[in-house]
């Protein structure tokens, strides 16, 4: 019978914890709404320069 010895997970293996920053543009619906049509946007240019 081995004997294992059971280790605790290393801090690397953790997620990051986000900053106040970070939290803060998360939460902002305004930044949301602005990515938000960015990204549609991104998305229209990709189909309609498909379409021609």
């Amino acid at each position: 019978m081995s004997t294992n010895k059971v280790r605790a997970y290393y801090d690397e293996a953790y997620p990051p914890i986000p900053t106040k920053a970070t939290r803060f543009w998360r939460r902002s619906i305004l930044w949301q709404l602005v990515r938000f049509f960015v990204l549609n946007l991104k998305i229209m240019r990709i189909i309609v320069g498909g379409h021609s």
